[in-house]
């Protein structure tokens, strides 16, 4: 496989490589594809996890369970995300 990249991109490479984190150039372009492989995947599930998110909610309003907003409910939505970001 042949990748033509930038000057800039090159020299980064090298001064990566030269910082002695890395070895070598190839080791370099592995750890950045590795890099972009999981961040991709990781925003493939967000999306994933989004689009099931957007379909229990149409589904919950086509059978009626739909609620005013109000400012309880928006304290109370808050503390719920905030508890799922803690895990």
């Amino acid at each position: 496989m042949n990748v033509s990249i930038t000057t800039e991109m090159e020299e980064w490479i090298q001064r990566k490589v030269g910082s002695g984190l890395y070895t070598s150039a190839s080791e370099v372009v592995r750890e950045a594809i590795r890099s972009l492989y999981e961040r991709e995947t990781r925003q493939g599930a967000k999306l994933l996890n989004l689009r099931e998110a957007i379909s229990v909610g149409i589904q919950s309003s086509e059978v009626g369970e739909l609620h005013d907003w109000s400012e309880s409910l928006h304290q109370e939505l808050k503390v719920t995300g905030r508890l799922r970001r803690k895990g």
